[in-house]
């Protein structure tokens, strides 16, 4: 089967400026890239108009949790509809593989966030998503999903015995083609592993030349994760702590989601940034993906302190208590310089949906309440399990800042909820980027770059990212003058994405959803 693409713009993921030209594919791949190519096609597809990229990828995504729910599509579909064709999952330690089969925590396998319907090997996992996947998925395995498929919520430092029982679950995965691993150093269980289990997975990691991601301990001035006087800001003392497992391993570093919450952290971009290009410059392979938008998923208890969660229901209400808690509260909010305007609740519980897509602030006028009260409740109503939308991840400068620096590449960090409001960046990310980029005068082969052949250098990603012939045929078809996104419907879909095909196959034509199981678990070559 011959699919040819007439008269497009051509943006190929190397950065290079665009040519109007064709491109000819033949079943699963990239025969011809060319200014004109004179071929019979079975299909001739006009793109007169548009541009005609590489298939996008997501360099940061969770994913590979859901491909193997009977209703997986719904997972997947709002990610194709933005361009996306390739994920890189298995981020913040979190994968679906890595463990026994029959481990008794397969609760505990997605750190609360995820649900693991089949743990088990690589090999196990490559099996089940073969014939199964809508995307493209390049896996990292989670070491804290390797933890807790061993010990659960076990906060013991390992042993010397069980640090090399996780390490064979490490080898099994990069020996069947894992690009690398992950750590969520702020989830459990992943939080307990102490520097002698980190150094040895990273350093195992490094063996195959895989590439470590990491999420930090805090993304913010301060957190709940250091002492509270210390001579640097928490941020900077998670990136610092990244970097030392990069200097101590020798792995390839990505810097997990690149964010500043609340905005007393703003301050720190041009000292988090340099630190990132004197390593750089200094011969270390380091690097960070950042969003579009300037907020994120959280939860509801993210200013609530442990020590009042502690107590029981008779002495949390005494008024000593209550007055204590509202002061430590607000201690947090001023000094993470968050507003009550900034928390909007996602999801509290099947019989509260009228709370969803309001903030705090607002509920609490709409009750008559104090918004301090109101957030209390919301903390009970959810049973301290509740979500929300946190905002102040950025400001406008920030975003086009790291939009514009050398070592990000783009990602959305975002999965379709079963419930409640939705995370825009599950349905807006990569077209926000492109609006974003019109805005700030960014030529498109610049950015589209980023969101393809930057990110498929980055990890080591084979056959896909570029427009060339003998590549794996992902192809994205944009529309970039066109190109629209709606911040006040989440999960409204995106304008300006005109056709996506998956490994040569169709899955959005002309604007519209075809779907289809087109995607493959892409493997690390062995050297």
């Amino acid at each position: 089967m011959k699919t040819l693409f007439k008269n497009g713009t051509v943006i190929d993921g190397s950065g290079n400026p665009p040519f109007t030209g064709d491109v000819l594919i033949q079943d699963d791949r990239i025969l011809r890239v060319d200014t004109h190519i004179d071929e019979e096609a079975d299909r001739v597809l006009d793109i007169s108009g548009y541009q005609i990229c590489p298939g996008l990828i997501d360099a940061h995504s969770h994913n590979d949790f859901f491909y193997d729910r009977e209703d997986a599509e719904k997972f997947y579909r709002p990610f194709i509809e933005q361009g996306i064709t390739t994920q890189i999952t298995g981020n913040c330690s979190f994968s679906p593989f890595g463990m026994k089969e029959d481990t008794p925590y397969r609760d505990k396998i997605g750190g609360g966030l995820f649900d693991c319907l089949h743990p088990g090997s690589f090999e196990d996992f490559k099996k089940r998503a073969k014939g199964n996947l809508f995307v493209n998925m390049v896996p990292l395995i989670g070491n804290g999903s390797i933890r807790a498929g061993m010990t659960g919520y076990d906060n013991t430092p390992y042993t010397k015995e069980q640090i090399e029982e996780e390490l064979t679950h490490v080898r099994e995965a990069m020996e069947g083609g894992a690009f690398g691993g992950s750590f969520g150093f702020m989830y459990e269980p992943n939080r307990y592993s102490q520097k002698d289990e980190l150094y040895a997975f990273a350093k195992e990691i490094a063996k195959y030349d895989g590439i470590v991601t990491i999420h930090p301990r805090a993304c913010s001035i301060v957190s709940a994760d250091y002492p509270l006087l210390t001579k640097k800001s928490h941020l900077e003392m998670g990136l610092d702590e990244a970097v030392e497992i990069m200097k101590e391993s020798g792995c390839r570093l990505e810097y997990s989601h690149l964010i500043f919450t609340g905005q007393r952290s703003w301050k720190l971009l041009d000292k988090m940034l340099k630190v990132f290009h004197d390593n750089k410059n200094a011969g270390y392979p380091i690097a960070f993906d950042n969003y579009a938008f300037h907020y994120g998923a959280s939860v509801i208890t993210v200013v609530f302190p442990g020590w009042y969660a502690a107590l029981s229901k008779e002495e949390a209400k005494k008024p000593v208590n209550r007055f204590k808690l509202s002061l430590t509260i607000l201690m947090y909010r001023k000094v993470l310089g968050i507003d009550w305007e900034d928390m909007v609740v996602a999801y509290i519980s099947d019989d509260h949906p009228e709370y969803e897509g309001y903030n705090v602030l607002e509920l609490a006028e709409k009750e008559g309440v104090k918004p301090i009260d109101m957030y209390l409740k919301l903390v009970e109503l959810s049973n301290r399990a509740g979500s929300i939308y946190l905002g102040k991840y950025y400001n406008d400068e920030i975003v086009k800042r790291l939009m514009e620096d050398e070592l990000s590449v783009f990602m959305t960090d975002a999965w379709v909820e079963e419930k409640g409001l939705q995370n825009i960046a599950a349905f807006q990310t990569f077209p926000q980027f492109f609006v974003l980029a019109k805005r700030y005068g960014m030529a498109p082969e610049y950015i589209v770059r980023k969101m393809t052949g930057a990110t498929a250098d980055r990890y080591q990603i084979p056959e896909r990212g570029y427009l060339k012939e003998g590549y794996k045929a992902d192809i994205t078809v944009i529309d970039f003058d066109h190109m629209k996104v709606d911040e006040k419907i989440p999960d409204k879909r995106p304008e300006g994405i005109v056709h996506v095909y998956v490994n040569g196959k169709p899955v959005m034509e002309d604007r519209k959803y075809l779907g289809g199981r087109n995607g493959e678990v892409v493997l690390k070559p062995k050297k």
